[in-house]
């Protein structure tokens, strides 16, 4: 397998993970206040939340994947949560806003937090149902399932460096932080997103049309 494509799992991992939503707001809340740790433990507890949705994805999906139906509509339903996704990022960046007013939590309390606010949003299993399900439909077909979960560590490792990226911004490059970049940030990821929702939308309708 080339580095490039492992690259773009990478990448698709990053672009998951960069909207300006819920959990992000309070990473760079927390960060601004407190610093690194409590932004990156803020990050660590959404993403074992991430985890698990993958693994609950993984293990319902992959016996699955062989069926032309269930890549149809994965690719289809991925695409819609996707390209919905993207444009909620997109209209959602102006009302995004700094508040430095917070007084400081525990370590614990930021893991709990990012955690919490993961494991239990509606739309968390139907993100991952859609858009993990589609790169797995995606990769089964291209490359075949026994590289499933290589390519799936790829994703969550675009995860991991995000998480990372959002703490070093807010305590070492904190003077760069502005509402304005945000939204660029944002703004961005949101068209990334519709991106990846136009190409699995259009893998779904040449598979529906075989």
């Amino acid at each position: 397998m080339s580095v490039s494509v492992f690259v773009s799992y990478i990448i698709l991992g990053l672009t998951l993970a960069a909207p300006i939503g819920p959990v992000n707001s309070v990473r760079l809340d927390k960060g601004i206040k407190n610093g690194f740790w409590h932004a990156w433990v803020v990050g660590i507890g959404s993403m074992i939340a991430d985890g698990i949705f993958m693994l609950t994805v993984y293990l319902g999906v992959v016996h699955f994947l062989d069926s032309p139906p269930v890549q149809t509509f994965l690719w289809l339903f991925g695409g819609f949560v996707l390209i919905y996704s993207g444009i909620e990022s997109i209209l959602g960046a102006n009302n995004f806003s700094l508040n430095n007013n917070r007084q400081k939590d525990s370590l614990l309390k930021c893991f709990f937090t990012g955690f919490i606010m993961s494991i239990s949003s509606p739309l968390s299993i139907l993100f991952w149902l859609g858009i993990y399900g589609s790169v797995l439909a995606k990769t089964a077909v291209t490359y075949g399932t026994h590289e499933l979960l290589l390519y799936s560590s790829m994703i969550f490792l675009g995860l991991t460096l995000w998480d990372l990226f959002v703490a070093g911004l807010t305590s070492g490059f904190r003077r760069f932080l502005t509402a304005n970049s945000l939204m660029v940030i944002s703004k961005l990821s949101g068209l990334s997103l519709v991106g990846f929702g136009v190409y699995f939308g259009y893998e779904g309708i040449q598979s529906l049309l075989k």
